[in-house]
């Protein structure tokens, strides 16, 4: 069985040998084609671009004390974490895809200051109640 069009002869070849080796139900035989025809189709094009880097200057500009601004969507943010967990990225991902260095923050400055007085503070009264329990 030979054609034209090399991507197809391919693809007819390694179903062949998928289908002597395993058991596809007759229905799903032309999706899983389309499926391998069209990888094969994508080897051929060029890989994409790399994401468009962050310069020095941008960093900066986004590290503000009160928010953190995305360079996903451009927005604000108050803690990072939550945007890019919804947007599929993990913080090592987005630093990696956006050039940014290991330790940019996650989470604003005075965000981040307000958690700590919070947590201090209740560290305080944990400590004064375990005193005048004992007492």
């Amino acid at each position: 069985m030979r054609t034209n069009q090399p991507s197809i002869d391919l693809a007819a070849r390694i179903m062949s040998a998928y289908v002597t080796r395993n058991s596809v139900p007759a229905d799903n035989l032309p999706d899983l084609l389309v499926t391998v025809h069209r990888s094969i189709l994508a080897l051929n094009r060029p890989a994409q671009p790399p994401a468009r880097r962050a310069s020095e200057a941008q960093i900066r500009a986004s590290i503000r004390p009160d928010a953190l601004v995305s360079f996903e969507d451009g927005k604000p943010y108050k803690t990072l974490r939550r945007h890019l967990t919804l947007r599929g990225l993990t913080p090592e991902a987005y630093r990696a895809k956006w050039g940014l260095p290991v330790d940019y923050p996650l989470v604003s400055a005075t965000y981040s200051a307000r958690r700590s007085d919070i947590s201090r503070q209740i560290g305080v009264n944990q400590r004064l109640r375990m005193k005048a329990a004992a007492e």
